[in-house]
């Protein structure tokens, strides 16, 4: 008896161990959850976009054309930069209103 009861209690307190770490990583793994997607939403209402997931993978290959072309200017290719600037501007356009 003593036996069943020892090995009982034991189960009883490594589940709620498992419990408490469980919820407490769903609390931790929801928060940053909610505010990656705080952050997404605002960036879209400010951008005047949608905040569906191709909008920002446009987002993001518009940001990365740009990018190039500062890389370009600093390197004084004129020509690679305008053309990297052009195509990051129309991408950007093309989803910002």
């Amino acid at each position: 008896m003593h036996v069943e009861s020892f090995i009982g209690n034991l189960g009883l307190w490594l589940g709620t161990l498992v419990r408490f770490i469980v919820e407490t990583l769903n609390g931790l793994f929801g928060t940053i959850t909610e505010a990656g997607s705080n952050f997404v939403d605002g960036m879209a209402r400010a951008l005047g976009m949608d905040t569906s997931i191709i909008s920002i993978a446009v987002l993001i290959i518009g940001l990365l054309f740009l990018y190039n072309a500062v890389r370009a200017f600093i390197r004084a290719s004129i020509i690679g930069g305008v053309i990297w600037l052009v195509l990051g501007l129309w991408l950007l356009s093309w989803i910002i209103s």
